[in-house]
């Protein structure tokens, strides 16, 4: 982010802070302003106000998401995975909620349930990439290569470009101990994010 953006950015701030002040009661304001402090990495700020905005909009699939991904930055995965559900009970086809929960129970060691949960995703829509992402991360924990491979080559399939498909497909070939495959996924990471080609260059070359 330049000087500039930087500067627009506080200034946006800026005017929702003074705002919320004016009318400290307004659930949307209080909402609009969380989305901000997400975005600034102001995690704890964020999450009052959206605890103080599902007060009044208890069933907002939006704000119970801003809260998931908020608890999901604090590694508070428990709590996320519960706001990540009411979203989806709300919003049947909110498909970034079953993939952040998909990654949640994944991490939590449930593989079957992200498994379950991401395959649910793929019904709604069969080409939404970044699910195959986190389906080929779950199947790579389950020793399941193959299946693995197949749901990567899927991302880069539909989002050729994708730096998270392409890191992706590089730590499988790491997992096979296909140095060739992981550095070949490497070279091309430097064109397309080159802090994360950085991260695996620092780490395996």
């Amino acid at each position: 982010m330049n000087i500039a953006e930087n500067i627009a950015e506080e200034q946006e701030r800026e005017q929702l802070e003074e705002s919320l002040q004016q009318d400290p009661d307004n659930a949307l304001k209080q909402y609009a302003l969380a989305l901000n402090y997400i975005d600034d990495h102001r995690n704890v700020e964020a999450l009052e106000l959206l605890d103080r905005c599902i007060q009044v909009l208890r069933r907002d699939p939006e704000i119970l998401y801003a809260r998931a991904v908020t608890y999901l930055s604090m590694g508070v995965y428990r709590k996320a995975a519960c706001d990540l559900l009411k979203t989806i009970a709300l919003d049947r086809g909110f498909l970034q909620a079953y993939k952040h929960l998909g990654f949640v129970q994944f991490t939590l060691g449930k593989e079957e349930a992200a498994l379950k949960t991401l395959k649910k995703a793929l019904e709604i829509d069969p080409d939404y990439a970044e699910i195959y992402c986190v389906l080929g991360d779950a199947y790579l924990d389950l020793g399941e290569f193959e299946k693995a491979r197949e749901a990567f080559e899927k991302a880069l399939d539909l989002e050729p470009e994708s730096a998270e498909a392409h890191s992706k497909i590089a730590m499988y070939y790491l997992a096979r101990g296909d140095m060739k495959g992981l550095k070949r996924e490497y070279e091309l990471l430097k064109t397309l994010d080159a802090a994360l080609a950085k991260q695996i260059g620092n780490l395996f070359f």
